[in-house]
């Protein structure tokens, strides 16, 4: 169930956000965020394993794909942190073009994931502290790691929110323009 669940949200949905609406006639509950526990490496297997059964799974991280993409996770809870990352690209050869473009995408359409380079390669990640993170998050995180990746050289972004302020509408706008003289 858990499963389907997830899959559910990364396909629907893809990064966006699930948000619950409440009554503000409703009296106010605790929150199920509110109430979790901190996020372990084992719960973090246990939802990849619903996600990808073959997942390969250690004690500082993971390996598994979501569709055709190779996501691989590490953790290190004595400095409580967590990454996942996304391989994309070699970054050699990335143009300065290229390079502004995942910059601007950093700011209004990646959301909580990036574009980043390191080890001559590109990638899409996402970096939070583990015990804070909460299960709708990473779940949240892992569609949106996986779909800024796919979007690389499209829309660069990471779902269907775009936070707007930075230059990605006006750009969308100029391309949408060009195609309609099309």
């Amino acid at each position: 169930m858990i499963r389907a669940l997830i899959l559910s949200v990364l396909v629907t949905f893809g990064a966006a956000y699930v948000v619950q609406a409440q009554s503000e006639d409703a009296p106010e509950t605790p929150e199920i965020a509110d109430v979790e526990p901190p996020m372990t490496m084992p719960m973090m297997a246990a939802i990849v394993s619903a996600l990808d059964p073959e997942a390969l799974v250690s004690p500082r991280g993971m390996r598994f794909s979501i569709g055709n993409v190779p996501v691989t996770i590490i953790a290190d809870a004595g400095a409580n942190r967590m990454r996942i990352l996304v391989p994309i690209a070699s970054a050699t050869g990335l143009s300065d073009e290229d390079l502004m473009r995942m910059m601007q995408a950093n700011f209004d359409t990646a959301l909580d994931a990036r574009y980043a380079v390191a080890q001559d390669r590109l990638w899409s990640v996402y970096i939070h502290p583990l015990a804070e993170l909460k299960r709708q998050q990473f779940v949240s995180a892992v569609a949106q790691t996986v779909t800024l990746a796919r979007n690389y050289g499209g829309s660069y972004a990471s779902g269907g929110v775009v936070f707007g302020g930075g230059d990605s509408g006006a750009l969308y706008r100029e391309l949408l323009d060009k195609s309609e003289d099309i």
